[in-house]
């Protein structure tokens, strides 16, 4: 799944600096916009943790009881944002028109969006050797997608957009205040909310491992 993931990052993100480079774009910024993206940011954290996962299940974990607690918050952390990011996009922007040059290939659209979010969602129920958290684990979920958030409202507005010329940025058009007609205030009821479906999926999460694991 690791490899997979890989596979659909970097297709999109040769496409984006191929396309980038026949526009005479900056591709600086047109790197640092794709790395913008919680999908992105999110896929690629599941790459890190899933290869951390198989390599330590196949050199120490078969001799465990469960997983270390690191790799046990991480694996929680991504399969929240995996999760998460497949409900946002297949709720609220699957039917989103783009600007145009900006169309994402197919495959990799849904694998990021739809597959790797399924595979975090059964490796939940399915993965070996999980590991009981404490409660406390869901206020470490929470901080990456805090970060992010305050990382993309105060980048948004000191980026030209690439595509339109706009003087501004936002990675999705519900952190965009300029989408609404009462600005911030329209981002801040989509923050909110996607936080507390993050919140509550991190819940989930933690329960499900709380259910699965041992007693240590």
């Amino acid at each position: 799944m690791s490899a997979v993931i890989v596979a659909a990052i970097v297709a999109q993100l040769s496409l984006s600096v191929s396309r980038a480079v026949e526009r005479g774009n900056d591709v600086a910024t047109i790197i640092a916009n794709f790395f913008s993206f919680f999908t992105i940011l999110s896929n690629a954290a599941s790459v890190v943790v899933l290869t951390w996962a198989a390599i330590w299940y196949f050199t120490r974990g078969r001799r465990s009881e469960a997983e270390p607690r690191a790799l046990a918050i991480a694996l929680a952390s991504v399969t929240t944002y995996m999760i998460v990011t497949g409900l946002v996009y297949n709720i609220l922007l699957r039917n989103i028109e783009l600007p145009q040059g900006s169309e994402p290939i197919p495959w990799s659209n849904e694998t990021l969006h739809v597959v790797a979010p399924i595979f975090l969602l059964l490796d939940l129920f399915l993965g070996p050797l999980r590991r009981r958290l404490n409660w406390s684990a869901v206020l470490a979920i929470a901080v990456f997608p805090i970060v992010w958030a305050v990382y993309t409202l105060v980048r948004g507005p000191l980026v030209t957009n690439p595509i339109n010329g706009n003087p501004y940025w936002y990675p999705y058009p519900f952190m965009d205040p300029n989408n609404f007609s009462n600005g911030y205030l329209g981002v801040a009821v989509y923050i909110v909310a996607i936080a507390i479906a993050i919140m509550a999926v991190g819940v989930l999460v933690v329960w499900i491992g709380r259910r699965r694991g041992p007693v240590l």
